[in-house]
């Protein structure tokens, strides 16, 4: 028997293993159905936000028409101005801005840290300290309103800025999530070699587990940002119209025997409008940084 004999057998399975090699790298197609699918649910999540826009374009007599409208009308700008006057939005934008950026990047930096600690760090009662952070997210946030007012009036930090950060410095929902994100990102052995090459502990987090972690750390950063800017129980509480956040002074609008609902709406898309444009210049970005996956090389 010859070569070519024996090899001959094997040729129809050599040219099936490169079918499904290329059958594997094209790309999978939506059919109709899903358009239509994807259509809907982005117009039923796009709806509250038109609304907004359409009633914040008219006046407070037509809002009260039946049947509602439907359209913009001219009056945007108009409510605009008068809902940045009214509620002081100049000052609220810029405590709000301080605000959810000091709570974003502290929460990113101590969740990432104690998300390592526990992902790959080896110490006592890891796993029951781990139970008592998951733990802590089953209780309700209304239950600590009342010691956690006192607490701040002790320190003397009433009606200030300090008294909104301080409670949001970490979350028990960040620590969680980036530990498990690194649990499968970040493979043990490459911490071993840094340590192999005589790196120190803060160095290792610095190169190896931020870059690991730089996906996972991008998408809470976005969610502790939204959570803190539309943040409205704790600090209406803590807080007052001189020196408000956004929902803060948003909720000056609504005073009155009679509130004007153009204006509410007109000063909502105000408080609205720097998450949009936050989501479209960094949307992006993090979502390739979740699909791109964690560490290169």
């Amino acid at each position: 028997m010859t070569t070519s004999e024996l090899t001959l057998p094997q040729a129809p399975k050599a040219r099936a293993g490169r079918r499904r090699v290329m059958g594997a790298g094209r790309q999978m197609h939506a059919g109709p159905v899903t358009y239509v699918v994807l259509t809907v649910f982005a117009l039923v999540s796009l709806a509250p936000l038109v609304w907004t826009a359409v009633a914040a374009s008219r006046t407070d007599r037509r809002l009260a028409q039946t049947p509602p409208p439907l359209w913009f009308g001219g009056n945007l700008f108009k409510n605009m101005e008068a809902a940045w006057d009214q509620a002081g939005l100049g000052t609220a934008m810029l405590n709000s801005t301080f605000v959810a950026g000091a709570i974003t990047v502290s929460t990113v930096l101590f969740a990432t840290l104690a998300g390592f600690a526990f992902a790959k760090l080896r110490f006592r009662f890891s796993n029951i300290l781990l139970l008592l952070t998951i733990g802590t997210m089953m209780i309700p946030p209304q239950l600590a309103v009342v010691p956690l007012y006192l607490w701040m009036a002790d320190l003397g930090w009433s009606n200030q800025l300090q008294t909104v950060i301080l409670p949001s410095l970490v979350t028990a929902f960040g620590t969680f999530f980036m530990r498990q994100y690194l649990v499968q990102a970040l493979p043990s052995e490459l911490i071993e070699a840094a340590r192999v090459d005589g790196a120190s502990s803060l160095r290792i987090v610095w190169h190896v587990v931020f870059p690991a972690a730089r996906p996972a750390m991008a998408v809470l950063g976005l969610l502790t940002f939204v959570f803190a800017w539309n943040d409205f129980l704790w600090p209406i509480i803590a807080l007052n119209q001189q020196n408000p956040t956004v929902q803060v002074a948003l909720n000056s609008l609504g005073t009155g025997y009679v509130p004007d609902q153009a204006v509410i709406m007109a000063g909502a898309l105000l408080g609205t409008l720097p998450l949009l444009i936050a989501f479209l210049l960094f949307g992006k970005q993090i979502v390739g940084g979740i699909m791109q996956g964690a560490i290169k090389g």
